[in-house]
């Protein structure tokens, strides 16, 4: 049976990347770089080179063709090549290559480094949605000098004006906290009484900063109100988070009270948990999951990854996102490393029978295209 339908229709599905950063929007040295191609914050020891890295080697044998090097080029011909295109010239092709349809951005880290809105638009020429981050609401609020007593309510308001033309929400309380949190909602008497130090802290030091474990909370509740899809990181990321604390089985309990609500949770990225949020997208009809941030740094092996994914959940529970974050080779190869990992899995399945090949393209596009325009109530693009 020819799978070459198969690979072409993966080759050109137009992707909803759903949960994004902006590329950078300066040059950087090698030294910057290569900390932006691992999810550490820390120097690697003297004599070691985040090129020798599964991402280190996607990089050279992907985004190097697409500046105009052989494949494999060395990372100082690479180096080289990108300082010489610059970073507007870089971006734009490593973002035109990756055949993205639409981003949803996620605005709320170090965005001054980052293309915002309008300069993702203008670099990839498609359209950009945006998604709110929780936490860096309250941090903005906390700067005007709000008083406690008002807090719960201001927020609210805030959230309202922030938000208007958003599609969805993010929180990064796996960093701040982790999910062994408790799963109800703060009354507001409980909410002044955690904003009351922290605020003081706030005046004191001019650094905004939320991790009371009951402001997070507050905040989950008051983005469940919004209505908006909401999304939460879940899983491997930088230093911050303890790990161990970032299983998405330990939400059980609070998706099961957000459930009545009817608001959508976005479990994001999720490695090395991806199969226990299979699971959570299988059993609740109102959890989605995707594995995008472990799909670039796993490189090869992302073919894996990828095919894990498909093992539990329904396919319309499943979503593709990048999580790429300043360089835009991140862009590039989430969408590159994701078609292929969906080809890989897919075509033995084709080619032995056990599927049809007209429903692998209806799958491949379910999950990178569809579920998103569905989930975020996104316009039709044809």
């Amino acid at each position: 049976m020819s799978t070459e339908p198969l690979a072409t229709a993966i080759e050109r599905l137009p992707l909803v990347d759903h949960h994004v950063h902006g590329a950078l929007r300066h040059d950087v040295d090698r030294a910057a770089l290569e900390l932006m191609l691992t999810e550490s914050d820390r120097p690697g020891p003297p004599g070691t080179t985040q090129f020798d890295s599964q991402l280190g080697f996607a990089v050279r044998r992907w985004c190097a063709p697409v500046l105009g090097l052989e494949p494999h080029a060395a990372p100082e011909a690479y180096l080289a090549r990108r300082g010489e295109l610059g970073a507007e010239e870089v971006t734009r092709r490593l973002l035109a290559a990756a055949g993205v349809a639409q981003y949803l951005l996620e605005t709320g880290y170090q965005a001054d480094d980052l293309l915002g809105l309008d300069g993702m638009a203008r670099a990839s020429g498609r359209p950009v949605g945006e998604i709110v981050r929780l936490e860096s609401v309250l941090e903005d609020l906390a700067r005007t000098g709000v008083a406690a007593a008002d807090l719960p309510a201001r927020f609210h308001e805030a959230l309202a004006v922030r938000t208007a033309d958003a599609v969805g929400l993010k929180s990064i309380v796996a960093y701040r906290h982790g999910f062994d949190f408790d799963p109800e909602r703060p009354t507001d008497r409980q909410v002044v009484s955690a904003a009351g130090p922290w605020l003081r802290e706030v005046e004191a030091t001019g650094t905004a900063r939320v991790a009371d474990p009951v402001l997070l909370r507050h905040l989950l509740w008051a983005g469940v109100d919004r209505g908006l899809p909401l999304q939460l990181h879940v899983g491997y990321g930088d230093p911050d988070v303890e790990l161990h604390r970032c299983d998405p089985l330990l939400l059980t309990r609070f998706i099961k009270n957000v459930e009545p609500y009817g608001v959508d949770l976005l479990l994001l990225h999720c490695y090395p948990f991806h199969r226990n949020a299979g699971y959570l997208a299988q059993v609740f009809p109102h959890v989605y999951f995707d594995v995008g941030l472990g799909v670039n740094h796993t490189g090869m092996r992302s073919d894996a990854v990828v095919a894990e994914s498909l093992e539990l959940a329904p396919f319309a529970k499943i979503l593709f996102s990048s999580d790429a974050w300043g360089p835009p080779e991140l862009h590039h190869l989430g969408a590159l490393l994701w078609r292929r990992g969906m080809l890989r899995a897919l075509t033995p399945w084709v080619a032995g029978g056990e599927w049809a090949a007209a429903d692998a393209v209806r799958v491949a596009r379910l999950i990178g295209h569809d579920n998103a325009r569905r989930v975020y109530r996104l316009a039709d693009d044809g």
